[in-house]
């Protein structure tokens, strides 16, 4: 009998890490939901399980090495690794930035994917047939105005994910990356702007149809469930309404 194949999601609390969880579950993998604010995976690993997939929660920190090791030891082999915790901070151009701002999103983005990514790559190489994900933006291809802590981060992000491919080449894992565009979440803009809803709006302002977190779940569903020996290196992901970073059609 086939083991049920195992992925790992982190940033699973809400949002595209949440709606992820949802359509790599009904895709068939016994989900493991990551994040640090255990009350929410708790929840949404008992919607999983009620709905007959099987989902396990387990709060973490993907910034803090030690946590990460410790949850690393649980798995001698994986066949999936979402690296999807991260996230934006402030919107000010670079010469009155927060520092604090800027480390914190590297600290996220870029270290808290290396940490998982490098625990866990024992695991995914002993599968036999592994796939890491990451998760950037199109902020990780090209700069924009009041972006500049993000973009810087999500640049790291996206060179991880190409090195990484380059030194593990004969190896059985793949590596992909996943650049959305323009993705309207409960949270994403919010946190950004430190709870200013107002601030939050004029961001998705007269955009018809911006990408949602199951748009990009769909997308990564699609990506992870290729025939093994198929590798999506670099998927961009942008609604119709959305050119680039500095392009949207509004309708105001």
């Amino acid at each position: 009998m086939t083991a049920t194949p195992i992925a790992v999601i982190t940033g699973a609390s809400s949002g595209i890490g949440a709606a992820t969880a949802r359509t790599l579950a009904a895709a068939g993998f016994r989900v493991v939901l990551t994040a640090r604010r255990k009350d929410r995976i708790e929840a949404l690993a008992a919607e999983i399980t009620e709905a007959g997939h099987e989902a396990t929660a387990y709060a973490l920190d993907v910034t803090d090495r030690t946590a990460v090791d410790e949850f690393a030891t649980a798995f001698r082999s994986l066949a999936l690794l979402v690296n999807n915790a991260g996230g934006a901070l402030g919107a000010d151009p670079v010469a009155t930035g927060d520092p604090a701002d800027w480390r914190q999103m590297y600290e996220t983005n870029v270290i808290g994917t290396l940490n998982v990514t490098q625990a866990l790559l024992p695991a995914l190489t002993a599968s036999g047939d592994g796939t890491i994900v990451i998760l950037s933006s199109t902020a990780a291809l090209s700069a924009y105005e009041g972006g500049g802590g993000y973009v810087a981060a999500k640049h790291g992000e996206h060179v991880l994910a190409e090195t990484l491919r380059l030194e593990i080449v004969g190896t059985p894992v793949r590596v992909i990356e996943v650049a959305p565009g323009m993705v309207k979440t409960d949270e994403f803009a919010t946190t950004r702007f430190r709870g200013d809803a107002e601030k939050a709006a004029k961001v998705y302002a007269g955009v018809d149809a911006p990408l949602t977190a199951e748009d990009v779940a769909d997308t990564i569903g699609w990506a992870v469930t290729r025939p093994s020996h198929v590798n999506i290196d670099l998927l961009v992901v942008r609604p119709r309404a959305q050119a680039s970073n500095t392009k949207v059609h509004r309708t105001l």
